[in-house]
């Protein structure tokens, strides 16, 4: 019925009308950090394109861990940094590597986080693709399923509770679904980074983790921007190939995309609210140009409200205390 009858503003009257009626909730349990984790570091190392962000040491990440478990968030997500770099990427699957040794330590202090390990190649080779290169510099999708796995392996043996393949590479979900079963680690589930698109809001990620390719660029395995059809075709091909999660990659720019993928997929959906989206308001806040926990709390709530299940996001520890604070 319209106006005056119908009155849209009784129940935006007081906070506690507005709370009443909200449809959509940001709580500290749908947020996820990102870790990055370099061994041979002292001390942490600040990111100087990621204002708030450190590379840290395993110390600094047990650090972290015991911040995330006060602070109620329940996850992390890690990415390595190794003393060397190879053509294949060895360092992925190094026992002794910077992620393995940093979710072992966490897992041993802290049992109740759930441990996310990013599963790429990027960080670990000489030339920064996600995968071996053939003869013609391109990346052999093929020869670096088996990479992967080796890589996932080597995770869930550190504690893994998730495994998260970041790299693009057709089958990978499947290769690594195989490997873990027949590990053993049957109960280690697969967060795919299903619609992973040609980004330009993953600058300030490469700075952080040194994973900026020395020639040409990922446009040939990542996802075109244009594309959401084929967001949705790669969702369900990984949950085919046994993906318990998806996730979309950037998330501010792609909030159709989550919301697309999550009305006609079963899956829980991840965003990840990346480094460009988060320096971006790290500067804006800077200049005075707007209020910077007003701003990330719309847009994680955004991001919510688009069908993520749960966000990973550098914004994690200040949107925890400010959600304490509502």
């Amino acid at each position: 019925m319209a106006f005056p009858l119908t009155r849209m503003r009784r129940l935006r009257r007081t906070p506690a009308l507005r709370e009443l009626v909200r449809e959509t909730r940001l709580d500290v349990g749908d947020l996820v950090l990102p870790v990055f984790v370099e061994q041979s570091l002292g001390t942490a190392l600040p990111i100087d394109s990621m204002p708030g962000v450190s590379r840290q040491p395993v110390s600094g990440a047990l650090a972290e861990a015991s911040e995330c478990l006060a602070l109620g968030i329940p996850a992390m997500i890690f990415f390595g940094l190794p003393t060397e770099k190879d053509a294949e990427g060895s360092g992925a699957w190094d026992p002794e590597g910077s992620v393995q040794q940093a979710i072992a330590a966490i897992k041993a202090a802290h049992p109740d986080l759930v441990l996310i390990a990013d599963c790429c190649l990027c960080e670990y080779t000489d030339h920064g693709h996600c995968g071996p290169l053939n003869d013609a510099d391109e990346v052999d999708n093929d020869a670096a399923l088996e990479l992967l796995a080796r890589t996932a392996v080597s995770q869930a043996a550190a504690g893994a509770d998730v495994i998260a393949p970041s790299d693009m590479m057709d089958g990978r979900v499947g290769a690594i679904r195989a490997a873990l079963d027949l590990a053993g680690h049957q109960d280690v589930a697969i967060l795919a980074y299903s619609a992973k698109f040609a980004s330009a809001f993953y600058g300030p990620f490469r700075d952080a983790a040194g994973a900026t390719p020395s020639f040409g660029d990922r446009r040939g395995y990542q996802m075109d921007p244009a594309n959401l059809r084929e967001a949705v075709r790669e969702a369900e091909l990984d949950i085919e190939e046994g993906a318990d999660a998806v996730m979309v990659k950037p998330a501010l720019a792609y909030l159709d995309v989550i919301r697309r993928i999550a009305d006609q997929t079963a899956a829980p959906v991840a965003a990840y609210n990346v480094s460009g989206e988060y320096a971006m308001v790290k500067a804006a806040a800077a200049a005075g140009a707007l209020d910077e926990r007003t701003a990330v709390l719309e847009l994680l709530t955004s991001i919510r409200r688009a069908g993520a299940d749960f966000v990973i996001t550098y914004h994690a520890k200040d949107a925890a205390r400010w959600l304490q604070k509502t």
